[in-house]
């Protein structure tokens, strides 16, 4: 080295800045993609089942906090990219399955048995193979039929407000083919210019005191008909289309993430949150190849700071759960389900895909969607539960044919 060298330090100094904004700057996104491309969703799901405004707002808190703390602790102790999420299909399911015998309290209830159900999962093999048996094309034909009509949710609202709507519409077309990360966070964006200038003109009055977050707590009650409705469906679709799916994930990364703490850490979370209105907490999907990928950092060593940073983020995030269903209650009808509704499109073309992929069982898998679709339910029970089972039967009965 030259005796003429500059210092080494500064860039040491530049490189190490650099190590640690690539990270954070990719946790930051990992949570506003997150957050802002579902959240009308897990709204939705909460008022369909009795929740009043303050309580789905408390329950958007909820699901903040118990995922923050969450990743926080799983991506630190173990120095992986854990991400963990609300339930956006559970949302979907809820939305999908109303009110139940017991209303909201009931509804807790059930989010209570969710937890403890995910924390049997991870303590209990023979739970956990139990999930997994469950063939993939009637949970995600299921899914499907849950979705029509959250999907169809813009069609309708175009009738119904499309001063607002189409607006929407239009930005989240636009944005999907020139930026479909972004197209579900600007269609909100293009719904909150819309109520704000509803706002303005004097059409709408936006309650100021009801944006200060708050928790609204309630005592969970237990029903037969809300464990078979809403319980035993929403673990089973936590389970097949976000855990498992987010342990493969984290695999394909080069991570062997912790199965039982994991599931542990988020049916604990899940059981915390139910009085306070959240529904579920999971291991995400999409959002952890956000932060376990390549982009994120080049050494995977380091990535679990991006997951970190996300969980921070949620925290931040969380804060303003309040403002934003204030600000929805002052939308014009439709507006939220509309959001909701093309948050989801991604969604029901994957399940549908996954549904009908398999040629030989493609039967059941349109049997399970039209029962799931119908939204019609006996002895209280709604359609996702008798979905589920009319698929099984089918494909039993139908299971050899084509085999040969």
């Amino acid at each position: 080295m030259s005796l003429n060298s500059p210092p080494a330090a500064p860039p040491t100094t530049d490189r190490g800045a650099r190590d640690i904004a690539q990270p954070i700057g990719a946790g930051v996104i990992t949570a506003l993609v997150g957050f802002t491309s579902t959240f009308a969703v897990v709204l939705s799901g909460l008022t369909a089942v009795g929740a009043s405004t303050a309580q789905a707002a408390s329950g958007l808190l909820a699901l903040c906090l118990a995922q923050a703390i969450g990743m926080i602790v799983l991506s630190y102790r173990y120095r992986m990219p854990i991400v963990v999420a609300w339930s956006t299909p559970g949302s979907a399911l809820l939305a999908g399955t109303g009110l139940v015998a017991g209303g909201w309290a009931a509804a807790v209830g059930a989010f209570v048995i969710v937890g403890v159900l995910i924390v049997c999962t991870g303590l209990s093999r023979r739970l956990a193979g139990l999930v997994t048996a469950i063939p993939v094309e009637i949970a995600q034909a299921m899914l499907a039929g849950v979705l029509v009509p959250l999907c169809l949710a813009p069609v309708r609202a175009v009738q119904t407000s499309p001063a607002v709507v189409v607006p929407v519409i239009l930005v989240w077309l636009i944005m999907s083919r020139i930026a479909a990360r972004w197209a579900v966070i600007a269609a909100f964006g293009a719904a909150a210019v819309g109520v704000g200038v509803g706002i303005v003109a004097g059409h709408k009055h936006l309650d100021t005191a009801a944006m200060i977050p708050t928790v609204e707590l309630t005592l969970p009650q237990w029903s037969w008909q809300a464990m078979i409705s809403i319980a035993i469906p929403l673990y089973f679709v936590t389970m097949a289309s976000q855990n498992i799916p987010g342990m493969a994930v984290l695999r394909s990364f080069g991570y062997k993430a912790p199965w039982r703490a994991a599931l542990t850490v988020t049916g604990i979370g899940t059981i915390a949150g139910a009085a306070a209105g959240g529904h579920a907490i999971n291991l995400a999907a999409i959002s952890t190849a956000l932060a376990a990928a390549p982009t994120a950092h080049p050494n995977p060593d380091r990535r679990w700071i991006a997951a970190c940073t996300a969980g921070v983020s949620y925290l931040l995030l969380g804060l303003g759960s309040a403002a934003l269903v204030a600000l929805i209650a002052a939308a014009p009808a439709g507006t939220l389900e509309t959001v909701a509704g093309l948050a989801l499109l991604p969604t029901l073309a994957a399940v549908l895909a996954g549904a009908l992929a398999s040629e030989q069982h493609r039967e059941a898998g349109v049997v399970t969607f039209l029962v799931a679709a119908s939204g019609i339910g006996f002895f209280g029970v709604g359609s996702a539960f008798w979905a589920v089972v009319a698929g099984l039967v089918v494909r039993q009965a139908l299971g050899g044919r084509g085999a040969s």
